[in-house]
C-alpha cells in the first residue's frame, strides 16, 4: 500500500493544526510535521541563528531534514500542517512526494475571513513561533492582502491525487474518515 502525504492549506487559525492532530490520532501509522513546532523550537533555543530578513531558511532546513528522515527511515503517512499557500511550493512538494511513491492529499481550509478574525481575536496560541510579526492579527492581515496574488491562489483538484475542502468545522470528521478510508484502497 502506498503511503499518504496529507498537505493542509489555509490561513492562520483556519483549523489546520487541530485537523492534523485529530487526523494523526485516527490515521494509523502517521505523524504530523508542523513548521510552527520548528519555529517555536528555533525561537526558544536558537534565536541568534535566525535570518534577519528574507525567507526563514533555517526553519525550512530543519523541516526538510525532518521530512527526509520521515520519508527515508520510516513507513509513516505524513501530515504536513503548514499554511502551504504558495501554489509553486505545493506543486513542487507534491511532485517530490509522488517521485517517492506517495499518494497525495490536499485539504484546503476555506474558512470565511470574519470567522478567522474572530478566532484570532480570541486566540490563546503561543506567539513564540513569530520571527517578524507581533501577533496573529498581523499574520491574518498579511495573508488576506496576499490572497489576490496569482501565486496564492486556492489549490485545485488537479494538484493532488485527492482533494478535500473544509468550509466549516462540521466537515472535519467526515474528511478525516474519508482520508482514513484511503489507506484501505490500493
Amino acid at each position: 500500500m502506498k503511503r499518504l502525504v496529507v498537505m493542509t492549506v489555509g490561513k492562520t487559525h483556519s483549523g489546520k493544526t487541530t485537523f492534523a492532530k485529530e487526523l494523526e490520532q485516527q490515521l494509523l501509522n502517521s505523524v504530523v510535521i508542523d513548521q510552527d513546532n520548528h519555529a517555536e523550537f528555533i525561537n526558544t533555543h536558537y534565536r541568534a541563528l535566525l535570518p534577519a530578513e528574507g525567507p526563514n531558511t533555517f526553519k525550512y532546513s530543519i523541516t526538510q531534514t525532518i521530512l527526509n528522515y520521515a520519508i527515508d527511515q520510516t513507513d509513516l503517512h505524513l501530515i504536513l500542517s503548514n499554511s502551504n499557500r504558495a501554489r509553486s511550493f505545493r506543486v513542487n512538494q507534491l511532485s517530490f512526494f509522488h517521485k517517492k511513491g506517495f499518494r497525495s492529499v490536499i485539504v484546503n481550509f476555506d474558512i470565511p475571513d470574519h470567522i478567522l478574525q474572530n478566532r484570532v481575536a480570541k486566540s490563546q496560541r503561543s506567539k513564540t513561533i513569530f520571527r517578524s510579526a507581533s501577533n496573529f492579527e498581523e499574520i491574518l492581515i498579511r495573508q488576506q492582502n496576499e490572497s489576490h496574488k496569482v501565486e496564492m491562489m486556492k489549490p485545485t483538484k488537479d494538484e493532488a491525487d485527492h482533494f478535500y475542502e473544509i468550509k466549516s468545522g462540521e466537515e472535519t470528521q467526515s474528511v478525516i474518515q474519508e482520508i482514513v478510508g484511503l489507506t484501505h484502497c490500493k
